[in-house]
């Protein structure tokens, strides 16, 4: 993707021991991936874009609440600059799925399945290996 020209941001997965209990009383260990810092990076980049006025709508693919702070500070933003910036989260929905919600303080986009499938991108992005 970054040979294409887009900007790529990654930071390390953070590994934790997590332990469940099975059904038959014994207790499972394995090591979790977590992401840590993403959402300040997401929000950092979203203050900074709307700051060189770069975009008039953000949209955000997340449900995490601690970008709720984001939005209050696209108002603020958006006061300043005197114009409009409009800033909405959208997120999966299925009947499986408990959480509706999305980031407090933004427009809820709910998608489902069927939307999500059409959107999924084929290409493979890593590296070729030669023979």
């Amino acid at each position: 993707m970054g040979r294409q020209g887009i900007h790529v941001y990654s930071r390390p997965l953070k590994y934790r021991n997590q332990t469940i209990k099975l059904p038959d009383g014994t207790d499972h260990s394995f090591l979790v991936g977590q992401e840590k810092g993403i959402d300040i990076r997401i929000g950092l980049d979203i203050v900074r874009l709307a700051h060189r006025k770069d975009f008039e709508v953000a949209l955000v693919f997340s449900q995490d609440q601690d970008l709720s702070e984001v939005a209050d500070e696209i108002r603020l933003i958006a006061k300043e600059q005197s114009r409009f910036i409009k800033i909405a989260s959208a997120f999966p929905v299925s009947p499986t799925y408990t959480n509706s919600r999305g980031i407090n303080k933004t427009d809820w986009i709910p998608f489902d399945r069927n939307i999500y499938a059409t959107c999924i991108d084929s290409r493979d992005y890593r590296p070729k290996t030669g023979n």
